[in-house]
């Protein structure tokens, strides 16, 4: 750790409110709680979100009432930073999601876990169907509804939430780093403090890269053939342009979902490394080799068919790298969710 960041890191835990300086100590702890106790315990909460298939369709889609699990630390005196944790295509996951949310709020942090899919049964069940039928504009439509909803809550600093994405999830976690797409969200001005993606694939560029200002940092596995290291390295560059800090971790020898519950290298569903899509200012996705439009799940399918590789990619459980990234996210957020207000909102 670097002797500017301790300094940076103490200066923002200075001027920050207590809880956040509490959180902030605990998730740079070596050894992050089992999250066996899990703060309060889970608390089922729903709110309003909606179903835009695409970033234009935000607004005028079919609205919708979803439910998620709220974690709560044990301390809510005083409101506490939060998380909001997005799924991957396998959907909530024991071993990731919820049991990140469980060890945050024993560290301080409420978290939110999101279930797209789950919310979503009657659009799509198979895997395949669920990528194609509930995209990334939905999943970002429940974390905006699920920011806004939070920030509503007392216990909560609405002002001190970043969002964490794993895979599919991720991507949309990166999308919500463009200023384009939280103005589209969120036109009132609510954006998130920080931005953590794990094993995102970065085959979405955005020809309006400004960027909200949050941090993002990326996570990914050297031998993770879903994730491109040049191609995030070139969405990181295209951030920083925007206006974003960026950081981009590569873990030697990681696999996809290096926090899941089995072990690997096991192979597994297609690769969408291939694929690259380009969004436009007005919010159009297009496929970058052919032009044609992703407008609807025809065309989603016929765009993806082409692009993803059936050959699919490597993922397995690995406890040293899950700990390497606790503690690298550690860092990040005890750094996000104790900035002063100003810089949070940013």
């Amino acid at each position: 750790m670097s002797p500017l960041f301790i300094l940076v890191l103490l200066l923002a835990l200075a001027s920050g409110p207590a809880q956040a300086r509490d959180a902030a100590a605990a998730l740079m702890q070596e050894s992050w709680p089992s999250g066996s106790a899990g703060g309060q315990g889970e608390e089922q909460v729903s709110f309003e979100s909606e179903d835009p298939f695409t970033l234009r369709h935000v607004g005028a889609a079919p609205k919708r009432e979803v439910s998620a699990r709220l974690y709560l630390p044990e301390d809510t005196e005083e409101p506490v930073p939060a998380v909001i944790l997005l799924h991957g295509a396998g959907g909530v996951m024991g071993a990731r999601e919820l049991t990140y949310a469980r060890q945050f709020a024993d560290m301080g942090v409420a978290a939110l876990v999101l279930d797209a899919f789950g919310n979503r049964r009657e659009m799509a069940r198979g895997f395949i169907q669920r990528l194609l039928e509930i995209t990334e504009a939905m999943l970002l439509a429940d974390a905006y509804a699920g920011l806004a909803y939070l920030d509503d809550r007392p216990e909560v600093d609405g002002e001190r939430v970043a969002l964490i994405g794993f895979s599919y999830g991720a991507m949309a976690t990166m999308f919500a780093a463009y200023e384009q797409v939280a103005e589209i969200y969120s036109p009132e001005g609510r954006r998130f403090a920080g931005h953590a993606t794990f094993y995102g694939p970065c085959i979405a560029r955005f020809r309006d890269n400004r960027a909200t200002g949050a941090p993002l940092l990326m996570l990914i596995g050297s031998e993770d053939e879903i994730t491109d290291p040049a191609r995030c390295a070139a969405v990181a560059e295209e951030l920083r342009d925007g206006g974003a800090e960026v950081a981009m971790i590569v873990y030697e020898g990681a696999y996809h979902q290096w926090d899941g519950a089995r072990p690997g290298p096991r192979r597994t569903g297609r690769n969408l490394a291939p694929c690259e899509l380009t969004v436009t200012a007005s919010g159009r996705v297009r496929d970058g080799r052919t032009f044609i439009p992703m407008a609807d799940p025809l065309t989603r399918r016929l765009i993806l068919g082409l692009c993803a590789g059936a050959e699919g990619y490597l993922m397995g459980r690995d406890e040293a790298v899950r700990a390497r990234s606790n503690a690298d996210l550690g860092r990040f957020l005890a750094e996000v969710l104790s900035a002063p207000r100003e810089t949070a909102a940013q």
